[in-house]
């Protein structure tokens, strides 16, 4: 009888083992549909953005990168902050076209590969010029990506799991800033240079899995009806695990204008006569979503909690981190409910508590409470509600609204439009606001707060409710604005007021020469 020795009985295990776990692995993926496992990974794109908004801000304050670059001043640091949304904000303009010519998983891949020789640029910088061009290199690359990655996302869901899907992406942001927030608490205390070029280099890892990954993925129905492949829409529907009644229609006999036209004209379709409204209410609600002041928050956490008490670096980076945890378990929360909350509501519901708790902090500062213990503990605890109001409104439907309301042919150049206009404000808030900071400690808290609350007001009027319908169904149903149908109702009322005043008026007329006649005779 053949007796296995010891060693060969532990490798027969661990092969068993490795099997068992192998067989849960592929009976898993064969039970989750394509379309979600694309999603998941697609989103890695917005654990990047994510990733540099969190890591970033703690990076420019790192000791070690004072001792390398010298200290910043606010001007510089806010430069250095905004120059990958400088690049960001001219990308994402052709980002939509291009993604009509060359697929989105294609655009991504670009993004994603530009986005990583930009970070190793970075991470490998000896000057403060060197870093800089890694910066704007990245920002290149963020901004090809970033809004193809929401319109995949949009066109391979059904639209019973859009809501929740499209906030992978949010989740993965979220996820991205909370790493970026604890790498740099990690490595804060680490000696040399390794203690911010760490964080740049894991940017660059995270970005190449992204570029090799993603040209692996099916296209999107709607992008290969773009491209005149329609003999390809059924086994692509059939790879994502969308064919039959469990995904939207992608085979109705609409016709799809051929957008695979010149630039220009892709602009041009944004602003037909019943087109313009959409773009123009998507490209304000994605530039003014900035003015409420989140990014400034999260690019400059550590700076907003030492001046709100934590002196020690590690404190406020600490505090950053919280924030960012506090970012993933409301997005996480919010992800199972999205496809049953009204996106209105949430949008609206949003904007009052952010504007509420931004005028709130700016009130402590100016009264001076913030001296006392009570009013600096109220400044990061409003911090954190801002943070909780923004995440569980904004930061997730802001983008799905905006791809939702949009036609087919106009949804890639529309997302690219307002992507762009969100990275121009985003610039122009995350230069300016250690400029802001250094002259006044509450008036951003005052500006951001009443932004907050002009969104409530414009949500109020314009946004249609989009949950739960087909994008087609948007399309033809995109008619009245909230603010018009009110309009319309209020006129038709004062309308039959008149007609009613006009009738008594008549009648009185008539029953006053009837008595003059009678009295006559």
């Amino acid at each position: 009888m053949d007796v296995q020795p010891p060693t060969s009985r532990y490798f027969a295990a661990l092969l068993n083992t490795q099997g068992r776990s192998l067989s849960r692995l592929l009976e898993l993926r064969a039970k989750v549909p394509t379309y979600v496992w694309c999603s998941l990974f697609t989103a890695l794109g917005g654990f990047l953005w994510g990733y540099d908004t969190g890591s970033i801000g703690p990076i420019t304050v790192m000791p070690q990168f004072e001792a390398q670059f010298g200290a910043l001043s606010p001007a510089a640091q806010g430069l250095l902050v905004s120059s990958i949304l400088i690049a960001a904000s001219i990308t994402s303009v052709v980002a939509g076209p291009l993604s009509d010519r060359i697929s989105r998983i294609r655009t991504i891949s670009v993004g994603g590969a530009v986005y990583a020789a930009g970070c190793a640029i970075a991470c490998s910088a000896q000057h403060r010029p060197q870093l800089f061009i890694g910066r704007c290199i990245t920002g290149v690359g963020e901004g090809l990506f970033i809004s193809s990655i929401t319109v995949y996302v949009t066109e391979i869901s059904p639209p019973a799991s859009r809501g929740r899907l499209s906030t992978c992406v949010q989740l993965f942001n979220t996820c991205g800033v909370m790493t970026g927030y604890f790498t740099c608490y990690g490595t804060v205390k680490v000696p040399g240079s390794f203690s911010w070029r760490f964080p740049l280099a894991l940017q660059a890892v995270v970005a190449v899995i992204v570029a090799v990954g993603t040209p692996f993925f099916p296209h999107s129905p709607r992008w290969l009806k773009i491209a005149n492949r329609h003999r390809d829409v059924e086994e692509t529907k059939r790879r994502l695990g969308i064919a039959g009644a469990s995904a939207e229609d992608y085979s109705v006999d609409t016709v799809i204008p051929n957008v695979r036209g010149h630039f220009g004209q892709d602009l041009k379709n944004l602003w037909g006569k019943d087109i313009r409204m959409r773009t123009l209410f998507c490209v304000f609600i994605m530039a003014i979503q900035q003015l409420s002041g989140i990014d400034a928050v999260l690019y400059y956490a550590p700076t907003l909690f030492s001046q709100a008490g934590l002196s020690s670096t590690t404190s406020s980076f600490l505090a950053s981190g919280v924030s960012g945890i506090l970012m993933v378990v409301i997005t996480f929360f919010c992800q199972w409910f999205q496809d049953k909350w009204p996106r209105r509501t949430q949008m609206i519901g949003g904007s009052a508590v952010c504007g509420f708790a931004m005028l709130i902090i700016g009130s402590i500062y100016l009264s001076h409470a913030n001296n006392t213990e009570h009013g600096r503990t109220a400044i990061i605890c409003f911090i954190y509600i801002f943070i909780a109001g923004f995440i569980s409104s904004w930061a997730i439907v802001c983008r799905i609204v905006c791809n939702e309301v949009q036609p087919t042919q106009t949804r890639a150049a529309a997302s690219s439009l307002g992507q762009c206009a969100n990275w121009v404000v985003n610039c122009v808030v995350a230069f300016s606001t250690p400029l802001f900071l250094n002259r006044s400690t509450w008036g951003p808290y005052f500006l951001f707060g009443g932004c907050s609350l002009l969104n409530a007001a414009v949500c109020f009027a314009f946004q249609p409710e989009t949950k739960g319908l087909t994008l087609e169904a948007i399309d033809s149903g995109f008619e009245d604005t909230p603010f018009q149908s009110a309009m319309r109702r209020r006129i038709g009322n004062l309308r039959n007021r008149g007609n009613n005043t006009t009738r008594d008026g008549d009648e009185s007329t008539s029953t006053a020469i009837e008595l003059v006649e009678v009295s006559t005779k």
